[in-house]
Order: C-alpha cells, then structure tokens, then sequence
C-alpha cells in the first residue's frame, strides 16, 4: 500500500530519470525567458487541484540558475485520505529532477502538507537539496530569507485539526471551482478563482492575511535581512513590510504564480495565463531598500 513516505520518494529519488534525449534538449524556453531564479509554492502534487500542466509549461519556459520549491509541492495530507498521482504529477518530478541534473540548483524547502520530509534536511536526493529554509543571495547581494511560512500561522501550529478541517473545505470548494470554471470555459469567459473571491470578502480571512504577512516580514528583519520569500497562504503578493520586501510566490493550484530573479537582481511576480502568455503582476528591485 502506498504511503505518504512514498510519495516523497517519488519526489527526490523514486521516479527515474529519462536519458538524455532531443526532447530533454528542447525542453528548455526562449533565451529571453532564461532568469537566475525561481520561486515556486504550493503545487499540491497529489491533489486533482494541482495545475500540473500550465506548471510544466512555465517550467519549460523559464529555465533559471536556481530553482526553489518553497513548500508544499506534495500534498501529504491529501495522500493519506486517498491516492491521487496522474502521469502529469509524474511529469513535474521528472522535469525538476531533470532540472537538478542539467546544472540548476534545484532547493527544497518543505511546508506543512509535505512536512515529512523535514526529516530529510541537510540531504540531497536525485540532485535536489532538502533543507528546513534557505537564504538566497540576488545578483546584487541582498538577502532573501525563503521559507514555506506555516508556523506563522497560529491555526497550523495550535490547532491543527483545525488546519486539516479548513484544509477539507479548501477541496470542496475548489472542486466546485473546477466545475464553475468549466462552464465559464464553454460560455467563453475566463478564469476565475470562487476561493480567492471568498477570501477577499471575508474580513477575517483578510486578517489573517495580513498578520500573517507582518509576521514573517518581522522576523526577516530580525535575522538581517532584507526581503523573504514564502507560500503557504496562497496569495502571490510582493510589497514591503517594517523596511523588509515580503514576497509571496503563491501557487499552482488557483493564481499560476511564480516569483523570478532577473540577472541584473530585478525581482518580478509573475502570473502564467492561458496559451503561454505569462504577466507580471509586481516588481521591486531590493538594491531600492539597501
């Protein structure tokens, strides 16, 4: 029977990786889409809300330097309950692994629906560094704390039954957001996100948001330095916070997000549309704070 320990297997070692073929050749994107980072969060590999093919798609159209998975690319959580793994899932390993193996440092930074592999920190797998957080060093020499961010969260940390509640809840809704998105697909209408609608409009949700955004912005300050990268709450945002550049990469599961270092140190968030079309959603420059 599978279990979570699996599914981390399939991430750092189990899948094999294909020899070297024209595909793997080509697989890499334009010259003007090659960056010197990624940060990416929150695919949900294992979950049918996982856009595993969009993903696969940016991948292939950014290749970069370094490459940091910011938390929760497995979800363990939803493992346990019941198996979920298509050949697409299967496919994001093998592109990360093959990423690991062409020369990108590929960083694995777990979150709290992959948390069992915090026990792994400090080892390598398939290439792939496993660590509890990193710090990331931009072309111009600022510092940029990474980390997934769940224990800022007071629900994950003191209730965690609470956390898995809202955490079933979270499915539902997007597997209605799925069929809502379907229908607005054949009536021609574009995207939209039902659970990120619900989370603008509960005060609450938005709260928390921001309390959770101030805390970890604080506590980058208070290692020295000057900007973090995290996921978990699903919200890519980039803005600045007590001095500090909060960015927040936010998923593959709604927002197709991703934050990017440029070679000249330009952070940008970047949202990747239908048909390959890719529109930054904010920029800062961290040399601006130095």
């Amino acid at each position: 029977m599978r279990t979570t320990f699996d599914a981390l297997g399939s991430l750092v070692a189990g899948f094999p990786v294909p020899p070297v073929d024209e595909r793997d050749e080509r697989d890499d994107g334009p010259p003007g889409r090659r960056v010197r980072s990624i940060f990416i969060s929150d695919l949900h590999l294992g979950t049918p809300g996982c856009q595993a093919g969009p993903l696969l798609d940016f991948l292939k159209s950014h290749p970069s330097e370094h490459l940091y998975l910011v938390g929760d690319i497995i979800d363990g959580w939803q493992l346990r309950k019941r198996w979920y793994w298509p050949q697409a899932h299967n496919d994001v390993v093998q592109k990360l692994l093959r990423r690991a193996r062409k020369g990108c440092r590929v960083v694995f930074v777990p979150g709290n629906h992959d948390e069992f592999a915090r026990q792994f920190a400090g080892h390598h797998f398939g290439g792939i560094e496993v660590t509890q957080e990193a710090v990331h060093v931009t072309a111009t020499g600022q510092r940029l704390w990474v980390v997934h961010g769940d224990h800022f969260d007071g629900v994950v940390q003191c209730a965690k039954w609470l956390a898995h509640l809202g955490d079933t809840l979270y499915e539902f809704t997007l597997r209605m957001n799925r069929h809502l998105n379907s229908l607005r697909a054949r009536l021609g209408l574009p995207y939209w996100s039902l659970s990120a609608y619900l989370k603008h409009k509960v005060k609450k949700a938005l709260n928390y948001v921001m309390d959770f955004e101030a805390a970890v912005a604080h506590e980058a300050r208070r290692r020295g330095h000057q900007g973090v990268v995290c996921g978990h709450i699903h919200r890519a945002e980039m803005r600045r916070i007590a001095g500090v550049l909060y960015c927040n990469d936010g998923d593959w599961v709604e927002s197709r997000t991703a934050l990017v270092e440029h070679f000249d140190g330009r952070l940008e968030l970047l949202a990747w549309q239908a048909r390959g079309q890719v529109t930054a959603v904010a920029h800062a420059t961290l040399t601006e704070m130095a």
